[in-house]
């Protein structure tokens, strides 16, 4: 996607070899434009797939997936980070580790809104290591729910998460791969 891989030029901030903050289009502050054509991009690559739900982590990866959801007519739901005092109490939990909050969450879905009916859909903005997106691939195996594929924004292809994904046979879609950060420089993969 030319457009987004000009406004990570523009506006990514390389922070480290390993780390590139997003926060103008991604993490703190959203595009809506930009937002909603990554969604209409998600949904083309993924529209004959019989999508019925379609799935994030909280919380940067929730105005993309909601963009897809939109464009295929689904709702859209969402791992929360935080347990609150109306949380499910027989929810979906799996213990992760956050590549860029350096700590270690339980993501939990109600199991209420996934079952074994559900054909699914996993939006999310940037792949590095994977483990957010292992636990939920394992929220949605124990929901008896099908995983149809991931949609990742930006895929770090110098770290694991994504090979890994694509190594247990599940279709990972990536919008724009990098392959190194090496010496300040964003250098783009295809």
């Amino acid at each position: 996607m030319e457009l987004l891989k000009q406004r990570i030029i523009e506006e990514g901030v390389i922070i480290s070899d390993q780390v590139l903050k997003l926060d103008g289009l991604l993490n703190h502050q959203v595009d809506p434009q930009l937002t909603m054509e990554m969604g209409r991009e998600f949904a083309a690559r993924f529209k004959e797939s019989g999508i019925t739900r379609v799935l994030t982590v909280e919380s940067s990866g929730i105005a993309v997936a909601f963009a897809t959801a939109y464009e295929l007519g689904v709702p859209l739901v969402f791992a929360r980070r935080k347990k609150t005092l109306l949380a499910d109490e027989d929810a979906y939990c799996e213990r992760v580790p956050s590549f860029t909050k350096g700590i270690v969450t339980d993501i939990m879905l109600s199991r209420q809104f996934l079952n074994s009916e559900d054909r699914v859909l996993f939006i999310d903005d940037i792949i590095a290591n994977g483990d957010a997106a292992r636990g939920l691939i394992k929220i949605i195996e124990r929901s008896g729910a099908e995983l149809v594929g991931l949609g990742i924004v930006v895929e770090k292809c110098f770290q694991a998460g994504a090979r890994t994904i694509r190594e247990q046979g599940i279709t990972l879609e990536s919008l724009v791969k990098i392959e190194s950060l090496t010496n300040g420089t964003i250098t783009f993969g295809e």
